[in-house]
């Protein structure tokens, strides 16, 4: 039950950062250009289990989107909050389709798998 829950938390994220990006009428072409680029952090990898796991959760986590969110609104700085909702976005899909932050033992092996 845990785990749909989870599924679904990343949906509505999903769903309420496109809403949001719509609504503040934001370039869609920005939009798919940088909807997959947290994933860069996935080179981490590259170096070692433990630093992959550690950049990758950096850029998967909600925090630093909505600080991107909070910030662009604060400033009234459209390019910000475009960020921060593609951001979020991206997280939210990640957390729809099953992919959750990681530990360090291996790429699989997500906070989603033990729930």
């Amino acid at each position: 039950m845990n785990k749909i829950l989870l599924h679904t938390e990343g949906f509505a994220v999903l769903a309420l950062s496109v809403y949001f990006y719509e609504y503040s009428q934001f370039s869609w072409v920005l939009f798919f250009i940088l909807l997959l680029a947290p994933d860069i952090s996935m080179l981490g990898y590259l170096l070692n289990n433990k630093v992959g796991a550690i950049l990758y959760n950096l850029f998967h986590t909600y925090s630093l989107s909505i600080g991107f969110i909070i910030c662009g609104i604060v400033l009234f700085n459209s390019t910000l909050l475009a960020i921060g909702l593609i951001w979020s976005a991206h997280i939210g899909m990640d957390r729809m389709i099953g992919y959750g932050l990681k530990y360090p033992a291996e790429f699989k092996d997500t906070h989603l798998n033990r729930v």
